[in-house]
């Protein structure tokens, strides 16, 4: 489940938004736009969905985390939400009434979205592999493989890579090296 990669980079993105707003400088719309954008299409409407068809189910069908799939469920619903404003707030210029409404839809979906995969990545995953023999897996990666280059052509994950970090460039928050603390 790579997709995770890029929802976090796309969260670093978020971050760098409210940064600006919260510092008086200009509302990034178009990098924040463009950012919830891939978040509508690549982790609401490809990823989120693979997961409510294909992993959710197994594990509750196995009486597998049946406490925690419907939060899960809950929190995507939700995030829809939040990126549905995210999006609106940035289709054109942000008015400087609307700026602390941007602001608190980012920071809440970030909020959630980071306990959020964490505990997909740590818990939901481990437990799916519990659950689905090997072979089944297998085609089960193969189908999601498939149903990304459909959504998303040949380029598929890496073409979505290239967008998050043509809009990261246009923020200067590609340079990783720029996060490293000096100590």
């Amino acid at each position: 489940m790579r997709e995770h990669g890029v929802l976090k980079r796309v969260l670093l993105i978020y971050r760098e938004g409210i940064r600006r707003i919260n510092a008086g400088e200009q509302v990034p719309v178009q990098p924040l736009h463009a950012g919830a954008g891939i978040i509508r299409t690549f982790i609401e409407q490809y990823h989120e969905q693979l997961e409510e068809r294909y992993v959710f189910p197994r594990l509750v069908k196995a009486g597998k985390l049946t406490d925690i799939v419907p939060v899960l469920v809950r929190q995507h619903q939700r995030g829809r939400v939040l990126t549905g404003r995210i999006l609106d707030a940035t289709a054109e210029p942000t008015p400087p009434r609307a700026r602390s409404g941007l602001v608190a839809d980012m920071a809440a979906f970030i909020r959630m979205y980071e306990p959020h995969e964490a505990r997909e990545d740590t818990v939901v995953f481990p437990a799916m592999r519990e659950v689905i023999p090997p072979k089944e897996f297998t085609e089960m990666a193969e189908t999601f493989e498939d149903e990304e280059h459909r959504r998303f052509g040949a380029a598929g994950f890496t073409g979505v890579v290239g967008q998050v970090a043509d809009i990261e460039k246009a923020l200067g928050i590609y340079d990783l090296n720029q996060f490293t603390p000096r100590v």
